[in-house]
């Protein structure tokens, strides 16, 4: 009888899986395969492909332009740890803050943001950095701080800050709610000892709150790294990777390889090398926060 009861059950719970599975695998394996495949090829698109081995990959570990999308790319998620998930949880402290006021209203606003297309806030953000017509210069000059007046985008030594200021900003209000939820589940009884023993604001952020969201933490900035490791959108509608070469990133440079000059077999390889750097990137961050088997 409980055999009868359990097989309807089962069966649509098989059946959702199996649609999960199957759009997994058309969007991420079987891409991910073919990509593999295609990294030991010198393709460029139709039926002829020349096997060429693991040349590709020689060729890649040679090629100083990916290296310096790479270093881009680190730039990125050091400038992104510190400014998503540092301001997140400054906000998360005075989220908790007795204080303040009409606290739904602002987390839903921080949040606002991470729901916009990145396309979208490239362009945006495109139009706020206008040399000459753009928000940021004309708020500079009406400050009279002309001397702060700059190309934002246009100068080869800021550029990689003015690109990765979006991505903080677009992104601040997901690592806000992560925290925001993960606090939920500490008992309000520590808080309220603590503010006995006279704990209150940043001392009650520095000892109780942060230590207590040390596992979170460590995922947050796993989420981070992952995340940034294939910005490429926003970068992309802003400055295209230029100018010059100084705001390229790993997606970019594999899109413009495959894409623009349609060297699709080494564009797959840049994939494969942009998906095992990202692994090992994750892997040496997680050794160094002491990450380990039982976590």
């Amino acid at each position: 009888m409980n055999s009868t009861l359990f097989k309807p059950k089962a069966k649509t719970l098989v059946s959702f899986l199996s649609l999960g599975i199957i759009v997994y695998s058309f969007i991420i394996i079987i891409p991910l395969v073919m990509s593999l495949r295609y990294s030991f090829f010198n393709w460029s698109g139709g039926p002829n492909m020349k096997f060429v081995g693991i040349n590709n990959y020689i060729e890649l570990i040679k090629d100083m332009d990916f290296w310096l999308s790479f270093k881009n790319n680190v730039i990125i998620i050091v400038l992104c740890v510190i400014g998503q998930i540092g301001t997140a949880l400054i906000l998360t402290s005075l989220m908790m803050s007795k204080l303040l006021k009409f606290k739904e209203f602002y987390r839903t606003t921080i949040f606002i943001p991470v729901v916009i297309s990145t396309v979208v806030v490239g362009f945006i953000w495109n139009l706020i950095y206008s040399k000459d017509f753009g928000l940021l210069n004309w708020l500079l000059n009406s400050l009279n701080l002309k001397a702060l007046i700059k190309p934002w985008l246009d100068d080869p030594d800021i550029v990689l800050y003015s690109v990765t200021a979006p991505l903080v900003w677009q992104f601040i209000g997901l690592y806000l709610i992560i925290f925001m939820s993960a606090i939920q589940g500490i008992s309000k009884e520590i808080f309220e000892v603590a503010e006995l023993d006279g704990a209150t604001g940043i001392k009650k952020a520095i000892y109780i709150t942060i230590p207590m969201l040390k596992d979170v933490i460590k995922v947050t900035i796993m989420l981070c790294i992952a995340g940034n490791m294939k910005v490429f959108d926003s970068i992309y509608v802003m400055t295209g990777g230029g100018p010059g070469k100084s705001s390229m990133v790993m997606a970019q440079y594999a899109y413009n390889n495959s894409f623009t000059m349609f060297k699709l077999g080494y564009g797959s390889t840049i994939s494969i090398g942009i998906l095992i750097l990202s692994f090992s990137f994750i892997f040496i961050s997680r050794k160094l926060m002491g990450g380990n088997k039982d976590d």
